[in-house]
């Protein structure tokens, strides 16, 4: 009689063992997004690191964006949702450059930041700072013609 295991059978273990961890990442990664922040819908998170303040009558997102310029950089707010995009090309050098590394080339970064409060549209500010973009989003006045609802 032999003693060996089939290899299948062990195969087989193997893809057990492996089902049963890829689902408990699965299940740890939906309670990490359960737990996280549910302002932030950007794809990856990336290099590119923002902060959301509530400044009381205003919210204050600033993100690092280094060696961006203004004319790199693109911000939209449609509805509740920040956009915030960058895009920057590498630097042309003269023809008569020879380099002995080149690893400076085309950067980009997208965010996506869903706003918590309405904010006022027409008063958005925005700037760049050392390589920081601070943006500055005032909140939306509450609606003063708001009607009370009686329950019957």
């Amino acid at each position: 009689m032999d003693d060996r295991s089939n290899p299948v059978d062990d195969i087989q273990t193997l893809l057990s063992r492996l089902a049963i961890q890829l689902e408990s990442a699965a299940r740890s990664w939906e309670g990490e997004l359960d737990n996280r922040s549910r302002l932030d819908f950007s794809g990856g998170g990336g290099a590119t690191s923002l902060d959301l303040a509530d400044r009381d009558d205003a919210f204050a997102v600033t993100v690092d964006v280094p060696g961006y310029e203004s004319d790199d950089l693109e911000i939209r707010l449609h509805g509740a949702t920040l956009s915030i995009r960058g895009e920057r090309e590498r630097e042309r050098g003269h023809d008569s450059d020879q380099y002995i590394r080149r690893e400076r080339s085309i950067q980009s970064f997208s965010r996506q930041l869903q706003l918590p409060e309405p904010v006022d549209a027409d008063a958005v500010d925005a700037s760049v700072n050392n390589g920081i973009l601070t943006v500055e989003l005032p909140k939306a006045a509450m609606d003063e013609g708001a009607t009370a609802i009686d329950i019957d």
